[in-house]
């Protein structure tokens, strides 16, 4: 997990279904709307695969604003999105880095810059990226029952761990 200079908050909470995911994701999107400037945030989703990071990242997505189908940024790395968010536009970045093979290849690529600029960035697999991510606002565990791989039905142990006051603000109000 990043360094913490920061006490953090952290929060945790149950998803029982698809539609328990659904709405945690309209809180967050909710709250990611109330921050000063509004959606500004580094996201990052941790879990076993199949846990549903995917799935919760569309909903987040979705209530954000962005129209349309989400897809999944396994093999491109990263989608890019843009939606007004309180009348201004929001530049949303998910990304996947599990098919990371080197953590250089984050250096490579040039996610530099992108990390540098105000939006929203959402990234899955970020141990992927081993340490060159700068210090997430909030990172969310998602825990299912299932084997790695597999798509579990049931509920989720989820786990909100903040390093910054943004952070706070977030898991404050999703909790």
């Amino acid at each position: 997990m990043a360094a913490l200079d920061h006490p953090g908050i952290v929060g945790s909470t149950v998803w029982q279904h698809e539609r328990g995911t659904e709405a945690f994701a309209q809180r967050l999107a909710q709250a990611l709307r109330a921050l000063e400037p509004a959606g500004n945030a580094l996201i990052e989703l941790r879990g076993n695969l199949g846990a549903g990071k995917t799935t919760f990242a569309r909903h987040l997505l979705h209530a954000l604003g962005v129209v349309g189908r989400i897809k999944s940024p396994t093999y491109a790395v990263v989608e890019t999105y843009q939606v007004l968010l309180e009348g201004v536009a929001l530049a949303i970045a998910h990304f996947d880095f599990y098919r990371f093979k080197d953590p250089d290849e984050w250096e490579e690529a040039g996610f530099r810059d992108v990390f540098a600029a105000p939006g929203f960035q959402l990234v899955e697999w970020p141990d992927k990226a081993q340490g060159r991510l700068p210090t997430p606002d909030l990172v969310i565990e998602i825990h299912s029952q299932a084997h790695d791989g597999e798509q579990a039905e049931g509920p989720r142990q989820v786990a909100l761990h903040s390093f910054s006051l943004r952070g706070d603000a977030l898991v404050a109000a999703c909790t």
